[in-house]
C-alpha cells in the first residue's frame, strides 16, 4: 500500500497583505506542500500626508518598505542618500530612485552603520505611527540629529474567518511574527476557544517578548532579522514536529 503523505500544516501569515503574500511564495518555494499559507493580515497601511520641516536634509532614514512607499507618495524633493535598516528596504528604496545604503540586519545595526558614517547634515526620518525603539535619542547622543515625519499608519484588522477555523480546532499552527505589533495584536484577537497548537517563528527577541502571553507549544527566534532567517526558523520547527 502507498504511503500517504502527511497533511500541510497551516502557516497564519499575518503581515500586511502584500508582504505576506510574498512570504507565502517564499514558503511554498522552500516547502513545499509541506505547509499551507494562510492569509490572515492583522495591519493594513494607510498612507498620511504629513507637513515636512523646512530644513535642507543630507540623508532619509527608512525602517520599512512602507516608509519608503509613505516618501514617494509625498510627491516631493528629497535627498537622494537613503539609511535602510534592511535589504529589502534598500531593494524598494532603490526602485524609488534613492541611493540606498542598507544596515543589513535591525535598528541598532542601522545605529552602527550611520555612527560609523555620518551624513554631512541633519537626517529626516520617515515612518510609520508605530515604532520599536528610538533611534534617532541614540543618534542624538553622537551629534546625528534628525527631524521625524510619519508618513503612514498601520490599521489594526480582524482575523479572517479561515484563521479563525482553524485556531478553533485542534492541529498545529505555524505562526511566523514579523514585528511586536503583529504579536500583540494576534493575542488580542484570538478566540477564547482556541484550541491549535501554535508554533511561533520570531522574527527577534523583541518580538518573541511581545508574544509572550500567545499560548505556544514550541517558538524558534530568526538567527537574522530577515525573511531568510524566518524561513530557517520556520523549518526549524517543522524539524520538530516530524521528529518522534
Amino acid at each position: 500500500m502507498a504511503r500517504q503523505s502527511a497533511p500541510a500544516i497551516p502557516a497564519l501569515l499575518t503581515r500586511p497583505r502584500a508582504e505576506g503574500e510574498a512570504f507565502a511564495a517564499s514558503l511554498t518555494a522552500r516547502f513545499g506542500a509541506r505547509v499551507m499559507p494562510v492569509i490572515t493580515p492583522l495591519i493594513a497601511p494607510r498612507y498620511l500626508t504629513p507637513e515636512i520641516p523646512a530644513q535642507d536634509y543630507a540623508a532619509v532614514l527608512f525602517t520599512s518598505a512602507h516608509a519608503v512607499e509613505g516618501a514617494r507618495r509625498l510627491g516631493i524633493a528629497l535627498p537622494r542618500l537613503a539609511w535602510c535598516v534592511g535589504r529589502k528596504t534598500a531593494m524598494v528604496a532603490t526602485a524609488a530612485g534613492f541611493q540606498a545604503r542598507s544596515a543589513d540586519g535591525d535598528v541598532q545595526a542601522l545605529e552602527n552603520a550611520i555612527r560609523e558614517e555620518p551624513p554631512n547634515g541633519r537626517i529626516l526620518y520617515l515612518r510609520g505611527v508605530d515604532t520599536h525603539g528610538n533611534i534617532l535619542e541614540r543618534l542624538h547622543s553622537f551629534c546625528i540629529y534628525a527631524d521625524v515625519a510619519i508618513v503612514y499608519a498601520q490599521d489594526a484588522q480582524p482575523l479572517t474567518p479561515e484563521a479563525l477555523d482553524l485556531l478553533q480546532a485542534p492541529g498545529p499552527i505555524l505562526v511566523p511574527l514579523f514585528s511586536p505589533r503583529t504579536a500583540r495584536l494576534l493575542r488580542a484577537a484570538m478566540p477564547a476557544d482556541s484550541r491549535a497548537n501554535l508554533h511561533i517563528a520570531a522574527m527577534s527577541q523583541a518580538v518573541a517578548e511581545a508574544g509572550e502571553d500567545i499560548p505556544a507549544a514550541s517558538l524558534a527566534i530568526a538567527r537574522h532579522p530577515d525573511a531568510s532567517g524566518m524561513l530557517d526558523a520556520v523549518e526549524s520547527l517543522l524539524a520538530g514536529l516530524s521528529a518522534p
